[in-house]
Order: C-alpha cells, then sequence, then structure tokens
C-alpha cells in the first residue's frame, strides 16, 4: 500500500502544477474558488488516514506512525492549497485615498 501513495502523490502533484499553468488570470473581476486541487488533496489525506488506520489496527504501529506523519504533511499540503485559492478568488480592495485633500482644494496660502 506504502509503495502506492508515492506515484499517486507525484501525479497529483504533476497534475497540479499542470492545471495552474493553463490558467488565465481575469483582470476585471475576482475568479472563483477552484475546489479541484482541495478535493484532490482532501481525498489523498483522507486515503492516508484510512492506511494508517488499517495499519494500526493490523498491529504495525511503526507503519501506521509514518503513516500519520505523511497525512499530516498533506494536510498541511491540503490547507495551504485552500488558503492560496481563498486568497486567489478574494483578493485585497484597492487602496483609498484617505488622509489626502480633496483634488479642488486649494490650500491656505
Amino acid at each position: 500500500m506504502l509503495l502506492i501513495e508515492i506515484p499517486v502523490a507525484f501525479l497529483l502533484g504533476l497534475t497540479s502544477v499542470i492545471r495552474g499553468w493553463g490558467r488565465v488570470e481575469e483582470q476585471t473581476a475576482a475568479p472563483p474558488m477552484d475546489w479541484v486541487p482541495i478535493l484532490w488533496l482532501g481525498g489523498f489525506t483522507l486515503g492516508v488516514l484510512v492506511i494508517a488506520f488499517i495499519f494500526l489496527r493490523s498491529a504495525h504501529p511503526f507503519a501506521g506512525a509514518v503513516q500519520l506523519v505523511v497525512a499530516a504533511v498533506a494536510l498541511f499540503f491540503t490547507i495551504a492549497a485552500w488558503h492560496d485559492q481563498h486568497e486567489r478568488a478574494h483578493p485585497p480592495p484597492l487602496p483609498t485615498r484617505a488622509g489626502m485633500p480633496p483634488s479642488n482644494h486649494v490650500p491656505d496660502r
């Protein structure tokens, strides 16, 4: 089971990178969140957790602990992907001209 995770993780990373290359950034409005990488990474994390549970239940504590570490790393990447997509979909507002005098105001001499 462990040897299956390595090519799956590699394929998941490769498809995420290739998917990002084809994206055209819109300048007029914020694009919606892209949930595909988040769902793929979340599914991978869930799969690793299931394998960890199987190892822990079948009296292989070392392999189960390694799987839990891999699941923690996968969860970190899942949260990072969500944060990246959230920041892309919700850009910060444009700065206002607070503190600047109105353009038709003539300063006192």
